[in-house]
Order: C-alpha cells, then structure tokens, then sequence
C-alpha cells in the first residue's frame, strides 16, 4: 500500500511540474448523433489552444478517442516544426491496453502511456490532474463520475472543478438526479460547472487558468467554483466575439469593485445577476422540451403495450 502510494506521489509531482492537466472522461462509442463525436473533438483542439495537457483512459475510439484527436491534430498544426512531444498521457491497464491495435495511428502519436496494475490505480492517478471534464459517455463515464463525486465528498480527495460538458442536454436527467439527492440530505451538494458547448468550454478553461489555486480547504474551494458558476453566464454574455477576451472583461470588473462608485458597483452586480438568471432560465426551457419529447416517447411505448395486451386477449 505505502509502495503504491509513493508511486502515485511520483506521479503528481511530475504531472504538476508539467503545467495543468486536464482529465477527460467520456464514452468508447461515438452515441448516435454526429454532434457528440465533432464538440469532442473540439474539447481535444481547446485543450491545446489553452495551453493544458490531456490525461485520460488511453482509447482510439468514440468519444475519447475524438478527444485525443482534436489534441493530436491542434498539437501538429501549431508545433509541425517542433521536437515537442503531444501534451497527452494515455492512463489505463494492461488488460486494456491489450485489446488496443498496437498499429493504430492515433495512438502511436501518443508517446506518455502509464499502464496501471488495477482499475482503482488507474483511477487515482486521473484524479490527480488539477480539472476534470465528463462527456457523454456510457455507464463507465457515470461510474468514473460516481467513484470522483465519492472521492470528494469522503475527503479522499481535494475538491476541484467539474466541468459537465452537457452537448445537446446530455447531463440534464443526471443533473436533476444530482439535485434530488443532496435536496433529500443523501449528499454533500458537488458545484458543477455545466458547459453546452466548446465555446462556452473556453471561455471557462480561461477562467480557470486565470483564477485556479489547489486548495486543502474544501470551503474555499467551494466557494471559488460556485463563484465561478455564478459569474459564468456573464462572461459568456460580455464576450461577442474572439476579439473580446475573458482577461480584459476581469479587468473591467475589478476595476469597478475597486474603485467605482457605488451605482457602477450595484449596476455590475445587477448585470451579473440577469445573465445569471437569463441563462438559466434559457437551460429550463432545453429541459422543459427535453421533458416534452420524453413524455412523448412514454406516451407512444404505453399505447403499444395497451396495443400488445388487447392482442393477447
């Protein structure tokens, strides 16, 4: 145990010389809609632009291995000329990495592989990069998920931001479930930072890089990502255009709770608190016609049962 702990220390210590390291969780498969596969692929192409590094589950395929493309490819074309080795360090064990084509190109440009004796060696060496991305995935992405939400609420492991990257409302019924659970006292509630899509996933890597502090103290590091949450829709709001930037909009902010006046502090906050608002009002809407198409699928399942038990008869 002492051993395996040392190991995993080692690795930390060399993942955080290296800058701050992204862990992306997400399906094998691709899901049945085109807009999974192209929004990760361009969660792979902003980790690059960002200047982060990739840790994940080491896969060639559906949603990973989209993800670990859109790196490869941003990675190539901005450093063709470079002897810099790809930002991404594939984490898996060897009975997976088995079942891999050794002759696979993706994987092949993927030079940082750690194969891990088990499963839960495996899962604390992910969990120890500084942010973590869930994209749509399967039962192991929710098991991943379930396995972190436990590691902080427990105290194994320090709180730090969540991102869900909810593509096409995905997450929506995990979110409600989420919800429920701490609202009936299961559970510590976790602060998720909900992205619809890889616009929204910069500008929050962003302000991650600009504002993210490893923090033993889990009331801070509480209080950071709420605060994070709470600000987003602002930001998202405020920057129009890829000439406005995340940095000159902090800027103005901080002017104004500095030195502004009073109506320029109340109208700040005012603001703040509208895109707040508007966005998620703007998210109850997608839910409620999410619920809609649900109920409409309930609807026509129940007919054919009824149709089904009026044959039997």
């Amino acid at each position: 145990m002492m051993e395996k702990s040392k190991s995993i220390e080692a690795f930390a210590e060399q993942n955080s010389a290296e800058g701050l390291r992204v862990f992306v969780a997400g399906g094998a498969r691709s899901g049945n809609d085109e807009i999974y596969v192209d929004e990760a692929y361009n969660l792979g192409r902003q980790i690059v632009k960002m200047k982060l590094r990739l840790d994940f589950g080491l896969s060639n395929s559906g949603i990973m291995g989209a993800v670990a493309r859109g790196v490869v490819d941003e990675w190539n074309k901005i450093y063709c000329n470079s002897d810099l080795k790809s930002p991404i360090q594939g984490i898996t064990t060897n009975d997976y990495f088995c079942l891999y084509p050794h002759d696979d190109k993706l994987l092949n440009q993927i030079s940082d592989i750690f194969v891990a004796k088990t499963l839960e060696e495996r899962k604390q060496k992910l969990l120890k990069a500084d942010f973590v991305v869930f994209a749509p995935g399967g039962v192991g992405t929710l098991d991943e998920l379930a396995y972190d939400c436990v590691a902080m609420q427990d105290g194994f492991l320090n709180l730090k931001p969540f991102i869900l990257y909810n593509i096409d409302g995905f997450f929506y019924h995990l979110l409600e479930y989420l919800k429920q659970i701490s609202a009936k006292g299961f559970a510590e509630p976790l602060p998720f930072i909900v992205v619809d899509n890889s616009l929204e996933l910069e500008v929050v890597f962003r302000l991650l890089k600009l504002h993210y502090v490893e923090s033993q103290d889990k009331k801070i590091a509480y209080g950071n990502t709420r605060e994070l949450i709470y600000e987003l829709p602002y930001f998202l709001k405020k920057k129009t255009d890829s000439h406005i930037h995340v940095e000159d909009i902090i800027a103005e902010m901080e002017k104004i709770r500095e030195c502004g006046s009073e109506e320029e502090k109340q109208e700040l906050a005012g603001e703040i608190e509208q895109a707040y608002l508007e966005k998620e009002i703007e998210r109850m809407y997608e839910r409620l016609a999410k619920t809609g198409r649900d109920t409409s699928v309930v609807s026509d399942k129940l007919t054919r049962l009824k149709q089904r038990r009026i044959k039997q008869k």
